[in-house]
């Protein structure tokens, strides 16, 4: 075929097309352009459907009595579940409940309704999978693994039908973990940070996760928690942006880690960081969940109280022994004035002397190379 004849052929074959496409359009690419977006998982992609399971977990009163005598209640509001993250995002009951796709039901394996909660809330981890494999490690799990049965497991904190966004509002993460933990909320909710959140819903003060971790869960009957929670501390205390909106100043931390009790600290960390360190950290002094403000009467720090913290170390210590500390300032003039003119007097004597005797050793090695040297021209 001939360029000619191949350029007819193609500009006729165009030609066409184009008539095809103004009669007809585009059908196929119109109706995928403007197809809404699938949900993460359509139920419809599952096999049975959720109004399915709510025509009978729907109606109210849809209990079981388990061996144990307990009741184990069936019912699932519909209203709360549709609203639940999980509602939201158009998942289907079945992807939870894997087992449960035809009926009759297979015997619910579980003697008491706790044995319930543990068999079921393992498929969490089908989706959440990073989240459930980091909690393997958490203090939650290895209670669990030695037998108390009550260790918090996924759906005691997020919930089972119910579940929304863990950190909304921000104080829904505390109020979760005083399901378990109920006598440390109350010192949580009547200390410093605890009241900021849950009293005035400052979302800048930490909260239970922020110390302890979220999914990997840590506490303090881990030596490394212990020695290392000055870290914890500093991530707010060592923010000097964090710092300054609430007029503090991220000396509190500097000055810790530059006296006796923070340096030892320090080299705890670098030098056997799985040894507990007998020195006082952050929390040995200002409480652990309930730390109150600096002048708060029953502040551990208060000069009043500050005697009884010491003597949590220093058994023998007498009334004026807290005064050699000068707690987390920086020495000023006006604020123990000999300690910072000792400290400006050393920071000037050390160099000066130094660098004279420095000085002195370059000079007497230049005057005995230039000896040597004339020596040789004369000699």
């Amino acid at each position: 075929m001939s360029i000619k004849k191949f350029l007819s052929t193609s500009l006729a074959l165009t030609g066409l097309l184009l008539a095809f496409v103004l009669l007809f359009g585009l059908p196929k690419l119109a109706g995928r352009a403007e197809a809404p977006a699938a949900p993460a998982v359509a139920p419809q992609n599952v096999g049975v459907d959720n109004e399915t399971c709510l025509a009978c977990h729907g109606l109210p009163d849809q209990q079981i009595t388990l061996p144990s005598g307990e009741i184990l209640y069936l019912t699932v509001d519909r209203e709360i579940y549709n609203n639940s993250v999980h509602g939201k995002n158009g998942y289907a009951c079945v992807q939870c409940h894997t087992t449960l796709t035809s009926y009759p039901h297979p015997p619910l394996a579980a003697y008491t309704r706790r044995d319930a909660t543990l068999n079921l809330y393992q498929s969490c981890g089908r989706c959440h999978y990073q989240h459930y494999d980091r909690a393997l490690d958490s203090v939650h799990q290895k209670a669990l693994a030695t037998g108390n049965r009550q260790a918090a497991v996924c759906t005691d904190c997020h919930g089972a039908h119910n579940v929304r966004p863990p950190n909304e509002p921000r104080s829904h993460i505390p109020q979760t973990c005083q399901l378990c933990h109920s006598e440390i909320y109350k010192r949580y909710e009547e200390s410093v940070h605890g009241s900021a959140l849950l009293g005035e819903g400052n979302p800048d003060v930490p909260s239970c996760i922020d110390c302890h971790g979220v999914h990997d869960v840590e506490g303090p009957s881990d030596s490394q928690f212990h020695l290392f929670s000055p870290q914890i501390c500093a991530k707010c205390h060592a923010n000097d942006e964090l710092m300054a909106k609430y007029g503090i100043s991220t000396d509190v931390f500097e000055t810790y880690v530059a006296d006796f009790h923070g340096t030892t600290v320090v080299l705890f960390e670098k030098t056997t960081p799985d040894q507990e360190t007998n020195k006082p950290v952050c929390i040995d002094c200002h409480g652990v969940h309930d730390m109150r403000e600096v002048d708060d009467p029953e502040s551990t720090v208060i000069k009043e109280n500050l005697l009884q913290t010491c003597q949590k170390c220093h058994p023998d210590a007498t009334l004026h022994f807290p005064e050699a500390w000068i707690a987390h300032y920086q020495p000023a003039p006006d604020n123990h004035p000999v300690v910072y003119y000792v400290n400006l007097f050393y920071s000037i004597f050390i160099p000066t002397l130094l660098g004279g005797m420095g000085l002195f050793v370059v000079t007497d090695a230049g005057r005995r190379l230039y000896s040597r040297l004339k020596e040789r021209q004369h000699g």
